[in-house]
């Protein structure tokens, strides 16, 4: 027998041994059906597949049917979870857009979908000529923060796909999620996907429609490495398709690259989303936006819990960021994610004069807004329209803006208390600030399992950087701050741990809050069930107290907003009262003075009324409570 002839009969049996598995394999598994699912529509037409979590790569898929439509190449749009996978032999035309999750997995909805390629694909009976009728293209939807797991889901596919014997007509696309960034890369391999197409002939066959590109097409584009891509940028995971059009968003992305290298942080993508929150973007990466509580206060109706905890004038605190990034995915985040991530500063970066001015512009702007509401007095909008402090916790993480002293600096100049908020992933930033009226450190988890489950950091040595981070505040001389955020299911077991962090950081206060409900969201697993009571918050807040032996005590609360203090019994308990408060005009003066100064040496007088245990709760009697109608049942 000849060689050809010998070839000729073993690729024959391969082929009749793949189709007959896949038949066997097929009955067997009908047998106990996992689920119903309807047939498919049509298996003559294309297939494009969308797997994703929050919309992103749904919406991918969409421009690219619309595409496909206009240029008369058909094609139905699937979503996995209602596609039964042991029907892919059966098509002649795959093209998949997959948006890779936690750790490099699938969104939950497409787990089964890919598990099931991955098991057919290492099954020997399958052998690699399952797919051979088929011919496929894979995009990405990730993050090269995430180091290896870039784009892991769709990386894996292609390679699954390729091992059964689909033959690969464009090159898998690896969309790095920095907004306009994203949207070009798209638009290219998409582009490339259509060409092919386009440039290939229909053949009819038993299978529906087979494309036959053309050999030069196939060959270009299995070159293409998607190369000119940035490390390292942004995560913005899955916003795509909520803001302005491609076409602004390409010219954008072309526009920046143009800026001595430098990407301006807030593309046109998320200056859209971030502004339908109610953000007023500064320059390319600040933000500032007034507080609910600012205005409550504006209005006679109460202040925040720093109100109550430091004596803040609500109605005078102006609430920014420096920088819209952050290095955490945390579970409660309230923005949902709209902000950009990063593990270091890549951005063109603004000046701090020009942030402070316009920070402090745009706040008044939207304080003169609140003229004329309700319960709004000329006393209190005049003083609100000279602000008096400032909140830099409004979203991302402010110490990763590089000028981050220069910006404090300015504040404190024009006598603006500062209260910043660090994520504790940036130990060398920590020690390199300035002096600062409150510091604050996140801490929401003690554990390394639960810190890595609900903050979702981008950093492999996580925990690591939260140590040092802790420590790195145990130096600092001014006033600093544990804030630890309850969330039921969570953290809310762990008394001993976070007991053991205190020795670590030696904070003056810990303020432990419950966590806020903000709606629904695909990034999001927290639901109601997750929120806990102002009860729970303080029958918390007073184990850990008593765990602390009497270095804590619980000085204050603010029931409104399910929120406790805990402060160092030696430094602000005085002769039985508590001291919790700020003395800002003291404060401003030591800074000025440019001589060593610790946190006992501007604290003032806490009121009654703050007192933990009082009868108002925390609520000012100076101001007039407004409680909302509710019709529904209560359970507390």
């Amino acid at each position: 027998m000849s060689p050809s002839s010998l070839s000729a009969r073993l690729t024959l049996l391969a082929l009749v041994s793949a189709t007959t598995f896949y038949f066997l394999y097929k009955s067997r598994r009908r047998l106990k059906p996992l689920r119903q699912l309807p047939i498919n529509p049509d298996p003559r037409k294309g297939k494009l597949f969308f797997i994703t979590q929050t919309g992103t790569s749904k919406a991918l898929a969409q421009r690219l049917l619309n595409l496909l439509s206009s240029n008369n190449i058909p094609f139905d749009l699937v979503d996995p979870q209602n596609y039964e996978p042991e029907d892919l032999p059966k098509e002649s035309l795959i093209l998949i857009i997959a948006s890779t999750w936690e750790d490099g997995n699938p969104p939950q909805g497409s787990k089964f979908f890919v598990n099931w390629l991955a098991e057919i694909s290492t099954d020997f009976r399958a052998g690699n000529l399952l797919l051979s009728n088929c011919k496929f293209a894979v995009f990405g939807v990730g993050s090269r923060v995430y180091g290896e797991t870039f784009n892991a889901v769709a990386r894996d596919l292609g390679k699954r796909l390729r091992g059964l014997g689909a033959t690969e007509m464009v090159a898998v696309g690896e969309g790095d999620v920095d907004g306009g960034a994203l949207e070009s890369v798209f638009k290219e391999w998409s582009e490339k996907v259509v060409r092919v197409l386009k440039g290939g002939l229909a053949v009819e066959n038993e299978n529906g429609i087979v494309y036959e590109s053309d050999a030069e097409s196939l060959e270009s584009d299995g070159d293409d490495d998607g190369g000119g891509r940035e490390e390292e940028i942004v995560d913005l995971e899955d916003i795509a398709g909520k803001g302005p059009s491609r076409k602004k968003a390409v010219n954008a992305a072309e526009t920046n690259a143009k800026m001595d290298g430098k990407r301006e942080m807030v593309t046109p993508v998320i200056r859209a989303n971030l502004e339908k929150q109610g953000y007023k973007i500064i320059g390319s990466h600040s933000g500032v936006k007034i507080c609910r509580w600012t205005k409550s206060q504006l209005r006679g109706r109460g202040g925040c819990y720093k109100h109550s905890f430091y004596g803040i004038e609500s109605h005078r605190c102006m609430e920014a960021t420096p920088s819209l990034a952050c290095a955490n995915k945390c579970v409660f985040c309230w923005r949902h994610h709209t902000n950009p991530v990063g593990k270091s500063w890549q951005w063109k970066m603004d000046d701090p004069l020009e942030i402070v001015n316009t920070a402090i512009d745009l706040h008044t702007k939207m304080i003169k807004q609140m003229k004329g509401v309700p319960g709004v007095t000329q006393e209190r909008l005049t003083e609100g329209l000279t602000p008096q402090h400032c909140a830099l916790s409004l979203v991302g993480e402010p110490i990763m803006y590089p000028e981050i002293n220069m910006l404090v600096d300015e504040l404190h100049q024009r006598r603006i208390s500062t209260f910043l908020v660090t994520n504790a992933q940036f130990p060398d930033k920590i020690k390199m600030l300035m002096p600062i009226t409150q510091l604050y450190v996140s801490v929401d988890a003690a554990t390394k399992d639960s810190l890595k489950a609900i903050d979702r950091p981008l950093f492999g040595d996580f925990w690591e950087r939260f140590i040092d981070s802790l420590k790195a505040l145990r130096d600092k001389q001014q006033r600093t701050v544990y804030r630890l955020t309850l969330v039921k299911g969570w953290n809310t077991e762990d008394v001993d741990a976070y007991s053991k962090l205190f020795s670590i950081g030696k904070p003056d206060f810990v303020e432990i809050k419950g966590v806020t409900y903000c709606g629904s969201s695909a990034t999001s697993k927290l639901t109601m069930e997750n929120v806990p009571w102002h009860s729970d918050v303080k029958a918390f807040s007073e184990a850990l107290a008593l765990k602390s032996e009497g270095e804590y005590e619980v000085a204050c609360e603010h029931a409104h907003s399910c929120c406790v203090l805990l402060a160092k019994t030696d430094k602000f308990k005085v002769n039985g009262q508590w001291y919790t408060w700020i003395d800002y005009e003291k404060f401003h003066d030591l800074v000025a003075s440019g001589e060593p100064f610790d946190s006992a040496d501007y604290m003032a007088l806490t009121p009654s009324w703050a007192v933990y245990g009082a009868e108002e709760g925390g609520f000012d009697p100076d101001q007039s409570r407004y409680r909302k109608e509710r019709h529904h049942k209560s359970n507390r």
